[in-house]
């Protein structure tokens, strides 16, 4: 089995190609998992659980689903230069890290040199699916604002990054087929610059200079577009400077991108100056400041679902009515869906799984109605396959990728839990559809940072320690993600109280803040590396707030909850709030905010 084969400029043969896939949805998982039981039975992974056979049964029955706990060792033994066959029977050129997290680092994800194909093909599917539904988008340019991410070497000499770092830098990318959506205003040199700031920096200029031949603008995520606004905001008189002038500014160091700016910023442009200062400089509101700046736009791409749905509100401001597009559904484990009504609301986004991308199963939630999605357990050994699940139902999902021939290449895992809870919304013929509910555990979001329930646990127990010189005593705790500023920041609500030896003092009056300022700090240091990258490399989440709300305000939080349906006796108290009622009874009993005075520490180091 390998890749099918199109051109990827025929419209009419990518649609046709999709609906054959959809169609002959169970057929192409079948032939998909027999070709990863096959190629790679006689792994060392594989072969402990189904001693060489490739049969299906037996691997629904011996093959365990696993967390990343369970394969981390493996894993490991392949950074630190194992070169057998663990887990696949191709040689491992690379590990992709995750945004998920495992001990403070990143998740390591082993992979092959054919990976990129199987990632082409998945973007060029994109292509037709929006082009039936947009028209005329070959007749200009996207600007599209994409970066990369810091690298690692592991002690075997392989390298650790992030998933589209690898693609980016691939040769997949930079000499990717002639195709009229892959024409970007930003120039590779400046995508591929690894300071963010000269980065952002010319690839807005680039795409100011360019403005009136933008037909999309987009980011991968929602949060990276609204800091190139912020950016913007910040830095719009610096960039007119240069546009005025036709030059770039001295403080742009990076080599690649002086080079590649010198062919777009060919000549002094007085008139594009001072259109762009009147739209950002008039002392007048931003609301619709994409469409205005870009007046030929007709899309705004990036993902919208997930925790990234927080940002939908304030995009729809910037953009000025334009459609908010959510093409695609991928992990750093694997590739999975394509949404195929683009032009969708973001509330309505669903995902359809490409069958031939991996292997999928989905574990069903016993509670699948609870509100809360991310506690619901699920049957145990009841995986179902891709084609057996059931409108209205919610799953989680697990995937096996795969590489088999030349042609595939993927991550290998073998019933993997990916975290992602899904819920049936509909088929396109035999391929179910998804709406994205959330990461399995994860309480706060900005960017690409996910921390987990336990994680903000461990930060309050390191830091509430700091609090006993002061006799104090933090009794509760929840959190939210604020996304009203750019960057967004984590907010701790907590309620503090004296020791017994200081009953009658009121707490306000004994609150020191470089003392609270430290715990912000010391939170901040006790979660994992994406976030305190996040913090201190990428500018993309702000200083961590805390807000201490006077005694009983969590009492009135669990009145709240009792009084919309929860149980008493089975009450707690939830770790992230999610209800605007909820958030004004906390906000409305703050007696005091502190943040932290300083970023977090964070290096990319290479593993021990």
């Amino acid at each position: 089995m390998s890749l099918p084969s199109y051109d990827p400029n025929d419209n009419e043969a990518g649609i046709k190609l999709l609906e054959e896939l959809t169609t002959n949805a169970d057929l192409v998982q079948q032939q998909v998992l027999e070709e990863i039981l096959t190629t790679n039975s006689d792994t060392e992974y594989l072969s402990s659980f189904l001693n060489g056979h490739s049969d299906k049964q037996l691997f629904k029955t011996k093959l365990p689903i696993v967390d990343y706990q369970d394969i981390q060792p493996y894993i490991e033994r392949i950074a630190h230069g194992d070169k057998s066959h663990i887990i696949s029977a191709k040689p491992i050129t690379e590990l992709l890290t995750s945004s998920g997290t495992s001990g403070g680092k990143p998740k390591m994800m082993p992979s092959t040199a054919e990976e990129l194909d199987r990632k082409t093909f998945f973007y060029n599917l994109l292509v037709p699916v929006l082009n039936k539904y947009v028209e005329g988008l070959e007749h200009g340019k996207g600007m599209y604002l994409l970066f990369v991410k810091p690298e690692i070497r592991t002690s075997s000499g392989l390298m650790a990054r992030p998933v589209l770092t690898s693609y980016y830098k691939s040769s997949n990318f930079r000499k990717r087929p002639f195709n009229r959506y892959n024409v970007f205003t930003s120039p590779d040199e400046t995508i591929l610059c690894p300071d963010t700031k000269q980065s952002m920096y010319c690839q807005l200029l680039c795409g100011l200079v360019q403005r009136h031949e933008v037909l999309r603008v987009g980011a991968v995520f929602a949060s990276a577009l609204l800091r190139a606004i912020k950016f913007l905001e910040d830095f719009w008189r610096d960039l007119c400077s240069d546009i005025r002038s036709g030059r770039l500014s001295d403080w742009i160091a990076d080599g690649g991108c002086r080079e590649a700016l010198s062919c777009v910023l060919k000549k002094p442009n007085p008139e594009l100056a001072d259109a762009i200062e009147r739209e950002c400089g008039g002392g007048g509101s931003w609301e619709g400041i994409i469409r205005r700046m870009w007046p030929r736009t007709k899309l705004v791409e990036v993902i919208v679902t997930g925790s990234m749905a927080q940002y939908i509100s304030t995009l729809e401001f910037y953009s000025g009515g334009l459609p908010l597009v959510s093409t695609m559904y991928a992990s750093s484990e694997c590739y999975f869906g394509i949404n195929f009504k683009p032009l969708s609301k973001p509330c309505d986004v669903s995902y359809t799984l490409i069958p031939n991308m991996a292997y999928f199963e989905f574990l069903p939630l016993l509670n699948d109605r609870d509100r809360d999605y991310c506690n619901g357990q699920v049957v145990k050994s009841q995986a179902v396959d891709l084609v057996d699940v059931k409108l209205g139902r919610y799953y989680e999902l697990v995937v096996t990728t795969f590489t088999g021939g030349l042609d595939f290449l993927i991550t290998w895992l073998y019933r993997f839990r990916v975290g992602d809870i899904l819920m049936v919304t509909g088929f396109h013929n035999k391929a179910p559809q998804f709406r994205f509910v959330q990461r399995r555990n994860v309480v706060l979001s900005i960017d690409t940072d996910k921390t987990n329930e336990e994680d903000l646990l461990n930060a309050m127990n390191r830091a509430k320690l700091l609090l006993h010189p002061l006799g104090l005593l933090l009794t509760d705790y929840t959190s939210y993600a604020d996304t009203s500023s750019i960057p967004g920041h984590y907010v701790l609500f907590w309620e503090l109280t004296h020791d017994s030896s200081k009953p009658n003092l009121l707490v306000r009056d004994s609150l020191d803040s470089c003392l609270m300022e430290e715990c912000c700090w010391s939170v901040e240091e006790s979660l994992d590396s994406v976030y305190r990258r996040c913090r201190r490399k990428d500018k993309s989440i702000g200083p961590l707030e805390i807000r201490v709300v006077r005694c009983g305000t969590f009492d009135a939080l669990m009145d709240l909850c009792v009084s919309r349906g929860s149980s008493l006796n089975q009450y707690k108290t939830p770790r992230c709030i999610k209800s605007d009622e909820a958030l004004h009874i906390l906000d409305s009993r703050v007696v005091a905010r502190f943040f932290s005075p300083t970023t977090p520490s964070w290096e990319p180091t290479p593993l021990d």
